[in-house]
């Protein structure tokens, strides 16, 4: 009877986020989009592989979709601190929403050949290249309060990952039964709901106060202030590492379906699933912390988690043991990521953080299509499953190299919190912080 009565606290401990009207709405839209977009995301690393046989232009496919974000997210920062976050998310998801639309008819009508999905790739990292920081920082305007920050991080990290787990098992069976189209005209339908969302919203925008400097101006000052604040360049190089050489995993993964465990679509759909059941959990235990105080410990943590799950998972050549390994590596995965965005949004100043938000995104998601060249280049030529044992050893002693810096990061963090009030200090020894 006393476990009952704590339930129903907790739950809401947990979804505190959602009392926000705006943030509630965004939820739910973003949370069927997303579903969409891992059907994508499986149905389109299969069609590849259907088409062309080819470990190496799966990488290629990879690395053209995710190029744009590199190239242009720096810049797409710059913006997303002068205009309207909520304005250019609404342009940036009618726009994904035809990108799908027009793969789905060319899958359909069994026109479609390589070079179309390499150049609607190519238009969606465009997209994404300004999607993802806007969406990232509109998350501190769409919460009312600001303790209830973290929280809403952590839950947009568990939609992702609830859509990771039902999407990927979905597009399997469709795939099997009627092939990769249908998988991208429902990611087109789906977008309809975020849209939606949006546009349901009552959203103030808040203008930055001063007159907007030259953008390469804004640009360098961004750079200059990301990388001279030890915490910030710590935080950035790490997830930089991780991105470039640990998260090229998910481009293999059909020749791990295929080749290793020997298995079809569906044994590929339940790959990525288990990694997203693995994230989904890592979501709700960082939605369940109450307080910033302790993410880096589990930075580190989480990326030694991540790093040593691939080199497990490039040695098994069993498909209940794979499963059971990507749990844990899509655990490390979104624990880490969530903990990095949290600490980040937490430590920069207001009028940076788009700027810093698209480093962040640069960082994670920018340099993936340079991993994913990379390890398909690798896997190509020595192997899948070495090719993956690599990427997890350079992680684990990329976290290592992390803890080192720890102490002195925290150092150059606790004035933030203090001023924050995250920290029970009188105002009074609340220093200013200095660049390091």
């Amino acid at each position: 009877m006393p476990i009952k009565k704590h339930i129903p606290k907790r739950l809401k401990f947990l979804l505190r986020a959602l009392r926000s009207r705006n943030y509630r709405l965004f939820f739910m839209g973003q949370g069927i989009s997303l579903i969409g977009t891992w059907m994508q995301r499986v149905a389109l690393g299969w069609l590849v592989y259907r088409m062309t046989g080819s470990p190496l232009l799966l990488g290629v496919v990879g690395f053209a979709s995710q190029i744009p974000t590199f190239l242009l997210t720096p810049f797409a920062g710059v913006w997303v601190d002068r205009l309207n976050r909520h304005r250019i998310i609404v342009i940036t998801q009618i726009l994904a929403l035809l990108q799908a639309l027009v793969l789905s008819i060319l899958v359909l009508t069994d026109m479609v050949q390589v070079w179309h999905v390499m150049v609607l790739g190519i238009f969606l990292g465009v997209i994404n290249a300004f999607d993802t920081p806007a969406r990232q920082t509109f998350v501190v305007e769409m919460v009312e309060k600001k303790e209830d920050l973290s929280n809403a991080i952590a839950l947009n990290s568990s939609i992702f990952n609830g859509a990771r787990l039902i999407g990927p098992t979905v597009a399997g069976i469709l795939i099997a039964a009627f092939g990769e189209g249908i998988c991208f005209l429902l990611n087109a339908i789906s977008y309809v709901a975020v849209v939606v969302a949006l546009l349901m919203m009552h959203h103030i925008h808040k203008p930055r106060g001063s007159l907007p400097k030259k953008i390469f101006a804004e640009l360098r000052e961004g750079f200059k202030y990301a990388f001279s604040f030890s915490p910030i360049r710590s935080i950035l190089l790490l997830i930089s590492v991780v991105s470039l050489l640990g998260m090229g995993y998910a481009v293999l993964m059909p020749i791990f379906a295929k080749e290793i465990l020997h298995g079809g679509p569906q044994t590929l759909g339940f790959l990525m699933a288990a990694t997203g059941v693995g994230a989904l959990f890592g979501a709700i235990y960082m939605a369940s912390r109450r307080s910033v105080m302790g993410l880096e410990k589990v930075i580190a943590v989480s990326s030694i988690t991540f790093g040593v799950a691939l080199v497990a998972f490039s040695l098994s050549p069993i498909f209940w043991l794979s499963v059971v390994v990507l749990l844990f590596l899509g655990f490390g995965m979104m624990s880490q990521m969530a903990s990095c965005n949290t600490l980040l949004q937490t430590i920069v100043e207001d009028d940076k953080r788009g700027r810093v938000m698209s480093l962040y995104t640069t960082a994670f998601m920018g340099l993936a299509p340079f991993g994913s060249l990379l390890v398909g280049s690798v896997a190509d030529w020595i192997g899948g499953p070495y090719a993956l044992l690599m990427s997890g050893v350079i992680c684990i002693i990329s976290a290592l190299l992390f803890i080192r810096q720890t102490p002195h990061m925290m150092t150059c963090i606790h004035p933030i919190y203090s001023k924050l009030g995250i920290l029970n200090q009188p105002e009074t020894q609340v220093k200013e912080r200095q660049p390091v």
